[in-house]
């Protein structure tokens, strides 16, 4: 047994979670402390030590840790007794975010959607927006693209590419087609001509489908992305087909790739978007669904779950739309600034790497370094943990050091976690070589 944190003088160490916790825990493992505090870019463990972080909940956090505007707004909800939890009944918190969403995101992108809460998760809003889409169109089949992730209950994880996460199913996970995705098969090749062709042959064994779903940037896939004119001709086919086009924003969006949405640069507007993970902006579990308003074709109740009227969500995420987002051309220029910032950091990172080749990977804040190998890449993961900077990988065999900073991370904490990586890339490529020679 061990001692329980009400006794007093209890001090937490890490052997109660290796005791107590399920083995299914992974950040932890790479990041072996126990955190306290937290503010902007940096966690503070209970030891003192002190780390920048380059994780923000896998970009859940995109305005950083206890962001001072958004925690003054929850603190003075909870002090007035604000309604905490209120399934989908109506609460002046709910009234507020939808008023500010729709003013703010929705009337100047001139986007006619409702807004679905499907419960707390993006897996919660990614299997809501598949089965309004075989509701709507009477199909089953679903195509998703390879080294995509929509979470991993089984509807998502169907969608999910990742043989690791495929492999805790237990069942087989059937209602989906993979395709290609864009750059899958090289440069020579158009992989939407390859959609268009399977979904036009009658023979090609291919079911029509409900839906087609895309991330613009593949977050846990590698880092890949996706061109405006792959994206605009997968719209095109995906109607042209009768299908709905369904973009899962959750970790691209709400800024990560230098605008609210990240399909903006593209023009498309697809027939639903999923959002999670920074939509709160204080690490407050929210989801959303959003609906092109012709398709909305739930009945009441149809679809539903216990947490999907997180008040206090609701509170965080109207100040972060006001704080951050009122001002949108502002906003986007501060996300360009640092990204710019991150891109020559890394450019100049890999130049440095001698005959360990790597490439840059991703767009705007969401970019990383594909390093020679999985076992090269928590080899930097380690040695900037040890120097204090957290930082995770991404990609089919974890090769990709994947940098998820907070959008509003000032030059300098930039640079001194971009100084961080440099040296851990350097002292690993260093020993790769020594070990070839």
């Amino acid at each position: 047994m061990v001692n329980n944190n009400t006794v007093p003088g209890h001090k937490p160490v890490v052997e109660t979670f290796e005791l107590l916790e399920s083995q299914v825990r992974s950040y932890s493992r790479n990041f072996p402390a126990i955190f306290n505090k937290a503010k902007g870019v940096q966690l503070e463990g209970e030891d003192g030590s002190k780390y920048l972080d380059f994780l923000m909940g896998c970009s859940t956090l995109n305005y950083g840790h206890n962001h001072p505007v958004l925690k003054d707004a929850l603190v003075d909800y909870i002090t007035d007794d604000g309604v905490t939890h209120s399934m989908d009944m109506h609460s002046d918190a709910k009234e507020r975010f939808l008023f500010e969403f729709h003013e703010t995101v929705l009337k100047p992108r001139n986007l006619d959607y409702v807004l679905q809460f499907p419960g707390p998760t993006g897996a919660n809003a990614v299997e809501a927006a598949l089965k309004l889409a075989r509701k709507v169109t009477g199909r089953t089949n679903v195509i998703s693209f390879t080294n995509g992730f929509h979470g991993v209950t089984l509807g998502a994880l169907a969608a999910t590419g990742n043989e690791h996460h495929r492999g805790g199913a237990g069942i087989d996970l059937g209602g989906v087609t993979r395709m290609p995705y864009d750059g899958y098969m090289g440069a020579d090749i158009d992989t939407a001509d390859y959609l268009d062709k399977v979904l036009s042959d009658p023979s090609s064994g291919i079911d029509a489908p409900a839906a087609v779903i895309v991330e613009t940037v593949q977050g846990e896939g590698g880092l890949n992305v996706a061109s405006n004119e792959w994206l605009r001709k997968v719209a095109r086919i995906t109607r042209k087909h009768g299908a709905m086009f369904i973009v899962d924003d959750i970790q691209a969006g709400i800024g990560r790739c230098g605008s609210f949405f990240s399909f903006e640069a593209a023009g498309v507007k697809p027939d639903i978007v999923t959002l999670a993970k920074s939509l709160s902006g204080y690490g407050l579990p929210m989801a959303l669904v959003l609906i092109n308003r012709e398709y909305d074709e739930w009945l009441p109740g149809e679809h539903n779950g216990t947490f999907r009227g997180n008040c206090h969500a609701f509170v965080t995420a109207r100040a972060a739309l006001e704080h951050f987002w009122r001002d949108r051309k502002g906003f986007e220029a501060t996300i360009a600034r640092s990204a710019a910032q991150l891109e020559q950091g890394l450019r100049s990172i890999a130049s440095k790497a001698g005959s360990s080749k790597l490439v840059l990977k991703g767009r705007g804040m969401m970019r990383g370094l594909e390093m020679p190998s999985g076992k090269f890449a928590a080899a930097v993961i380690k040695k900037c943990f040890q120097n204090g900077l957290i930082i995770e990988s991404a990609g089919p065999n974890d090769e990709i050091v994947k940098c998820l900073a907070p959008l509003t991370i000032t030059s300098e904490e930039m640079q001194s976690g971009l100084d961080i990586l440099g040296k851990a890339v350097a002292a690993t490529a260093a020993e790769h070589e020594r070990a070839a020679a």
